[in-house]
């Protein structure tokens, strides 16, 4: 594990003023680069942007020392920063007539508005991972596409108490000082939370309380409100890289994070996850995951994405840089993954995203779909209007459904599908336009009920009506009805008149 030491945090608020004056910002960053070199960015492509920071301007100095790390003459770095503070902190070294950045600050905006920065080891802000092959064991990542997604998928209600566990550089505690009264940080690496007391800082955010440890340890008597981990998921043979793998056998560390989740939750809080897990043979992969719910919480597991065993061990051979490493070493870790794999007898592995909430119900919900089709994020109201509505049909039986009044959910539509010219359309789609952006096909009576949804009539009353226009048994119809309707609400289709 690396032991260079880190930046002081004592004069943030004066480096922070310094960043933002030159426009240091994701704004400034996208008025510098242009649209293409800022995007390249991302996917670790930074010729573009040195291209674009070829003056010297006090903000195309910064770009080039923290986020490009490249050197800067001591006179162009004067201009950018209070440079006598900056050395004396460790922000900077200066070697011979050049300064060079000890970290990556990466300009970060908070979804307010906010601009904050996250502070991670040299080479890896830019492009999340990239190049973290280079690196040690205990490098400590910037952003990346999975803290983002998290971030996304968060509910974001007030709580007093909030838990990042696995912090890394801090992505989510900053996220969770928005609402959050106290956070608390944990990390394994002891430098990873030197990282997150600078992301915090430099961002201008309240302090976290910063604790040392593995999963639940640092907190073992303790509730929160909110827990949130994109934890070390990687299923690996072996714990190479502290920031990935996480030392357990296949997909424990996952499992024994959701299940322990639980005993850390006040009523009403939420856990929220991302994971991977292993499609193992002879067993449902659904299934596997429910048996990681822990008693009294209600659930929603979405997978995302699932690759088979060889795509996945080539996806984290390249992260570590083993791709270019010498042919026979290559071989021999890839032959690794696969012996790991193959006795275990997984054949492929999927990744999500997993989310608790302690309801206390006798009967959870459990919902384990695969949905790897476009969102629209943020998520957290969506995650949160989830487990609303299943509070809803769990509190109300056939008939207090159809004695009750529902709307048709905004940006909703209606799509007819069928040959050109024809009569009647071969199916009706309905559509969301908005979050998880679900379609789901109806027939003829859910396209018509649906469709005068407008909370004037009971859901009773519109199923009479239609009966009555399509010549039906309006009995009948009434007892063959409830199910579809409780799908519709369940996905979100569909919202009770009295909110």
């Amino acid at each position: 594990m690396s032991t260079t030491s880190l930046p002081s945090p004592d004069h943030s608020s004066r480096l922070r003023e310094v960043l933002l004056a030159a426009d240091f910002t994701v704004d400034g960053l996208l008025d510098l680069l242009g649209a293409p070199a800022y995007a390249a960015l991302a996917r670790s492509e930074t010729v573009p942007a040195l291209r674009a920071t070829e003056g010297h301007t006090p903000l195309e100095s910064l770009v080039r020392l923290f986020l490009l790390q490249r050197p800067v003459a001591r006179e162009h770095a004067e201009r950018a920063l209070t440079l006598p503070e900056a050395l004396a902190d460790g922000w900077i070294v200066e070697d011979g007539d050049e300064i060079s950045a000890t970290v990556d600050v990466r300009p970060y905006g908070g979804p307010e508005g906010q601009d904050w920065f996250i502070v991670s080891d040299l080479g890896c802000a830019v492009g999340g991972a990239g190049g973290v092959g280079d690196h040690d064991e205990g490098v400590v990542l910037g952003v990346g596409g999975a803290s983002t997604t998290l971030a996304g998928i968060t509910v974001r209600t007030p709580v007093d108490s909030a838990l990042d566990l696995g912090t890394g550089s801090g992505i989510q505690a900053l996220h969770a000082s928005r609402h959050a009264t106290r956070v608390t940080a944990t990390d394994l690496n002891p430098r990873a939370l030197a990282f997150t007391r600078l992301t915090l800082a430099l961002s201008g955010a309240p302090g976290a309380d910063l604790r040392e440890g593995s999963l639940f340890e640092p907190v073992a008597d303790e509730t929160y409100d909110l827990i949130v981990s994109n934890p070390p998921f990687v299923i690996s043979p072996g714990a190479r890289l502290t920031y990935r793998d996480g030392g357990m056998a296949g997909d424990d560390l996952c499992r024994t994070l959701v299940s322990q989740a639980g005993e850390h939750l006040n009523r009403g809080g939420y856990a929220q996850f991302l994971a991977n897990w292993e499609h193992v043979e002879g067993e449902e992969w659904q299934e596997r995951l429910r048996s990681w719910v822990p008693r009294g919480c209600d659930a929603w597991i979405v997978q995302r994405e699932v690759q088979d065993i060889t795509q996945y061990a080539e996806l984290w051979l390249r992260d570590s840089g083993d791709h270019r490493s010498d042919p026979e070493a290559y071989a021999e870790r890839y032959g690794a993954w696969l012996d790991e794999f193959e006795s275990r007898r997984t054949k492929a592995v999927g990744f999500g995203w997993i989310t608790l909430r302690k309801s206390g119900a006798e009967e959870p919900s459990v919902v384990v779909e695969e949905w790897p089709h476009a969102v629209e994020q943020p998520l957290g109201d969506a995650v949160q209007a989830h487990f609303a509505r299943q509070d809803y049909l769990r509190g109300h039986d056939d008939a207090a459904l159809l004695a009750d009044h529902f709307v048709l959910a905004t940006e909703v539509v209606q799509e007819q599908v069928g040959l050109p010219g024809a009569e009647d359309p071969e199916h009706v789609v309905l559509r969301q336009h908005r979050g998880m952006r679900r379609a789901t096909k109806v027939d003829t009576v859910g396209a018509g009920f649906a469709g005068v949804c407008d909370g004037t009539l009971s859901a009773g009353r519109i199923l009479d009506a239609i009966a009555q226009v399509m010549g039906e048994d309006p009995v009948l119809l009434r007892d063959r009805t409830p199910q579809s309707i409780r799908l519709l609400v369940e996905e979100g289709f569909l919202e009770p008149a009295s909110g």
